[in-house]
C-alpha cells in the first residue's frame, strides 16, 4: 500500500524542489547580492593570479586546477547577481 493511498503524504526528498518550495522562495537583497558577488570576484582573483604564478613557475596541473577554480567562482558569483 503506497503512502499516497493512506492519506498521507510522502516525505520530502533534500534534493526535491518543489512548487510550494519555489513559490516560497525569496530573492536576497540586492546589496546581500552585490557582497556575495564581490567576495566571488576577490576570490576569483586569488584563483587567476595562482594560475598564473604556477603556470610561469612550470607548475601546470596546479595552473589549470587555479584557472578552474577561477572559472568556476566567477560564474558562481555572476549567478548570484542574475538568479538572487
Amino acid at each position: 500500500m503506497s503512502a499516497e493511498r493512506g492519506g498521507q503524504r510522502p516525505p520530502d526528498r533534500p534534493g526535491l524542489v518543489t512548487a510550494e518550495r519555489a513559490a516560497a522562495r525569496e530573492k536576497r537583497p540586492i546589496l546581500e547580492r552585490l557582497g556575495l558577488a564581490l567576495i566571488a570576484l576577490v576570490l576569483g582573483g586569488l584563483f587567476g593570479g595562482m594560475a598564473v604564478a604556477s603556470f610561469l613557475g612550470g607548475e601546470l596541473f596546479l595552473a589549470v586546477m587555479g584557472a578552474i577554480g577561477c572559472a568556476m567562482t566567477l560564474w558562481v558569483g555572476g549567478l548570484t547577481l542574475v538568479r538572487g
